[in-house]
């Protein structure tokens, strides 16, 4: 699930804005899959049972349900979805640049509380 820090506030999104985060989601979104893949591999190579496949497929199972919750790019919850992807190191604040100063705070924000929340 998104967090949202503000979800009554309605931010605009320039058009340079849009382009920048639809970068920065889409970097993160690659990135997830391929540690996912990476995971898939190491399982698969670390057992030698025919039975492992199951515990791919259950293991993909519950990354499927976190990613669906989690990658939201609607952009009245991208500023929580960019708070969690920053908290959890999907993306950095380099990701971001050139969005706008108050959507960076709202995002640093977040991931604050995301870390607080999670640890």
């Amino acid at each position: 699930m998104a967090l949202d820090p503000s979800p009554r506030l309605e931010l605009h999104w320039s058009h340079k804005e849009k382009g920048v985060a639809r970068a920065a989601f889409d970097s993160a979104l690659a990135r997830e899959n391929a540690s996912i893949r990476r995971e898939v591999e190491n399982m698969l190579q670390r057992s030698s049972e025919p039975s492992a496949v199951w515990d791919v497929l259950e293991f993909l199972a519950t990354k499927q349900r976190e990613i669906e919750r989690k990658y939201d790019y609607r952009y009245s919850v991208l500023t929580g979805v960019f708070a969690r992807l920053l908290a959890e190191a999907w993306i950095t604040e380099k990701d971001l640049v050139g969005l706008g100063a108050e959507k960076l705070e709202l995002i640093r924000r977040g991931a604050g509380t995301v870390r607080e929340l999670d640890a």
